[in-house]
């Protein structure tokens, strides 16, 4: 042994600055002609050795994933099948590279691809009975990029030449950086997680661009062993090597030994939850559809695909239906399967969707299409159809508020008998089996009276309310008969949600977004599409009016539920809806700063319990949703529009109140100019009474 250590000169210098390329010069020693001879006798005694399968020693791109970011950039999710994201090098802190040349290959700037000094080392600790490997970081690049030439599970000597060949080769087509990059891109970290930037993000939460020194000295620990040195698993273990890294780059002098004794002191943390932060497979499934009809197929990887998912808002609405929906189940008499209790496979319990928006932007903040997304991929939100029931209501009003129909104006809740097409009679009900009698507009909507809305379909026209629903962004077909008025045609959940977003901003329609730009892994854009313009379809009066009428549906009327959550500083506005046999409940509602529904049901429409309604079933999934969404936030603020008129009123008759009108019937009502009480109104002829004008 002591004559082959005198074989491999111990005098070459590795570059201070960890960049230097390869200069073939470097490497040309006495210690190659024993490599060279061990080469012959392999090769002599394994013919086949010498058929080097074509190129094992190209730099090639391997297959990626799409990652998948919400508006703050956290990770929510990827597309594609293999877990790796390549990253450029120099987008990565310097110490990222060298903690890994420090410890998996101190020589690397020296060698031309195989380590002689490191293999000599190598055979001497294998006969004093310390054995340990000499692999360079390029032999370990050609073995983990080209598994299937150069296969590293075999320990035969055939297959480390054919390695060693490989690296020298690769060494003389590629610069050190271009194999340094392409290893720590390559290399797994364990749990099906390939490169730096996926390990980065899985165990710290954060791009590798970001990691800090002891961060980027952990993930250099891993290689070695990623099941071993697991720091979700093993964090006491993972400090040991940790700190055996850094101790290594500062006597390499790649950091100081005080840089290295600071990053020693910082404990071992891994995020939770594998680095997502919020649970949001459905959304993700969208993000890919609407992804490829811009013409990016996600699934072939290597994009950063920017969306407009709220992390917060997105763990709270998980939170909230997995809570809400298992109290409906574990209610006295509840007798369909459930979550927790059902035949594996077969989706046949309640099931439930929440859709979230920005409701002057379009932007959808949080999605959930259904409660356990690993049994049932089906999208809710998105692909099912369902009938809103009274959630549907809000259309018909703002059609007759902007038909200038006061929201004081009396209208009987009674008994109806209207004669179809076809000769049947239809004869709608009230939730209640009751009628109230003459009401106003405002107390028809909060009490959410059936007939009412109807007389409004038959009086303003059904065509037009269809008409109007579409322009608000309800793309599902509306039938024109009576009973579409109190939500009897089947909607898409997404398109129904978002067409109360005139309701939250002065009349204006916005069409759903998910994505807000597509870049390439470099960070080049690739996708940005265009936000569309919002389109007035309400005027701001009206949609203003509505929305008031509907704040009185939630602090006093069938939503009253939600103010079990939310305080009454925080403003909501939004409307219940339970259709016929009680087989789907609804909550739509909005505060200044989001607009969210929320849907319970079953796939096959079925009875959820006898009773069940939007009010006591969905609005309360609602309500904690958006109470966990406003801690620790600011609440903001309705404007009221120019010109409206305002008035206060005696709640019983819907007339302008008087000093005799007790103090808890007095309430405020708004109008559009025009339709204020007749006593409001100017009289231009009142100048006369006095008198004949003399001159």
């Amino acid at each position: 042994m002591i004559i082959m250590k005198s074989l491999f000169p111990m005098h070459l210098k590795r570059p201070s600055a960890g960049r230097a390329s390869y200069t073939p010069s470097m490497t040309r020693m006495p210690g190659l002609l024993f490599i060279t001879a061990l080469n012959a006798l392999a090769l002599a005694g394994n013919p086949a050795a010498a058929q080097t399968p074509a190129e094992p020693w190209r730099i090639i791109q391997p297959p990626q994933v799409s990652l998948v970011l919400a508006r703050d950039g956290s990770l929510i999710g990827e597309i594609g099948k293999e877990k790796r994201f390549s990253v450029s090098i120099r987008t990565l802190p310097r110490y990222v590279g060298q903690a890994f040349v420090a410890v998996e290959d101190q020589r690397f700037y020296q060698h031309d691809g195989v380590d002689v000094v490191g293999i000599a080392g190598a055979l001497k600790d294998a006969v004093t009975g310390d054995p340990r490997g000499a692999s360079t970081i390029t032999q370990q690049l050609v073995g983990n990029m080209h598994p299937t030439i150069i296969d590293r599970r075999d320990r035969g000597l055939g297959r480390k030449i054919r390695e060693q060949q490989a690296a020298r080769e690769m060494e003389k087509h590629y610069s050190k950086e271009q194999i340094l990059e392409a290893y720590i891109n390559q290399i797994p970290f364990g749990r099906g997680w390939h490169g730096i930037e996926l390990a980065s993000r899985h165990y710290l939460g954060k791009p590798a661009s970001g990691l800090t020194l002891a961060e980027a000295a952990m993930l250099a620990a891993m290689p070695k062993g990623p099941a071993i040195y697991d720091p979700i698993k093993h964090p006491d273990r993972v400090r040991t090597r940790r700190d055996l890294v850094l101790s290594v780059m500062a006597q390499q002098r790649y950091i100081t030994q005080a840089q290295a004794a600071a990053a020693k002191r910082e404990p071992i943390v891994t995020i939770p939850g594998a680095g997502i932060s919020a649970p949001a497979r459905y959304f993700v499934d969208v993000v890919r559809a609407r992804a490829l009809q811009m013409g990016v197929e996600a699934a072939s990887g290597g994009f950063r695909i920017h969306t407009t998912l709220d992390p917060s808002l997105q763990v709270s609405a998980a939170e909230a239906l997995r809570d809400g929906a298992k109290g409906v189940e574990e209610r006295a008499g509840y007798r369909h399967p459930t979550l927790e209790k059902h035949q594996r496979g077969k989706p046949n319990y309640l099931q439930g969707m929440i859709v979230a928006l920005d409701p002057r932007a379009g932007d959808v903040l949080a999605l959930i299409g259904g409660r356990d997304y690993g049994e049932s991929q089906y999208n809710r939100a998105v692909n099912a159809t369902r009938q809103p029931g009274s959630t549907f209501k809000p259309i018909v009003y703002a059609a007759a508020i902007g038909s200038f129909i006061p929201p004081n104006e009396i209208i009987p809740d009674t008994a109806l008998a209207i004669r179809l097409e076809n000769g049947s009679i239809y004869q709608p009900q009230n939730s209640d089996g009751e009628f109230l009698g003459p009401v106003t507009l405002r107390e028809a909507l909060a009490r959410s009276r059936n007939t009412v809305a109807v007389q409004l379909g038959q009086r303003i026209g059904m065509d037009s309310i269809v008409e109007l629903a579409r322009r608000m962004g309800i793309e599902t077909p509306i039938a024109p008969y009576p009973a579409s008025a109190i939500g009897a045609s089947a909607v898409r959940p997404l398109d129904f949600v978002s067409a109360f977003a005139p309701f939250a901003n002065e009349g204006m329609a916005v069409e759903p977004r998910f994505i807000t730009r597509i870049e390439d892994r470099s960070g080049k854009a690739v996708r940005v599409p265009p936000r569309k313009a919002p389109v007035a379809v309400l005027d701001p009066q009206v949609a203003f009016i509505v929305r008031d009428m509907l704040r009185d549906a939630v602090d006093r009327g069938t939503g009253t539920a939600v103010r079990r959550f939310v305080p009454q500083r925080i403003p909501v506005a939004g409307k219940t809806g339970t259709p016929n046999d009680n087989t789907d409940v609804w909550f739509v509602g909005m505060t200044p700063d989001i607009l969210a529904g929320v849907w319970l049901g079953f796939d096959t429409p079925k009875t959820i319990t006898p009773g069940a309604a939007g009010g006591s079933l969905a609005a309360p999934i609602w309500g904690e949703m958006v109470s966990r969404f406003y801690q620790g936030r600011e609440v903001g603020e309705w404007a009221v529009p120019e010109g409206i008129i305002v008035a206060e009123l005696d709640r019983a008759t819907g007339e302008v109140a008087t000093d005799l009108t007790p103090t808890e019937q007095r309430y405020t009502e708004y109008f559009i100019p025009g339709t204020e009480p007749q006593a409001m109104r100017p009289n231009p002829w009142a100048v006369f009474s006095a008198g004949p004008i003399v001159p």
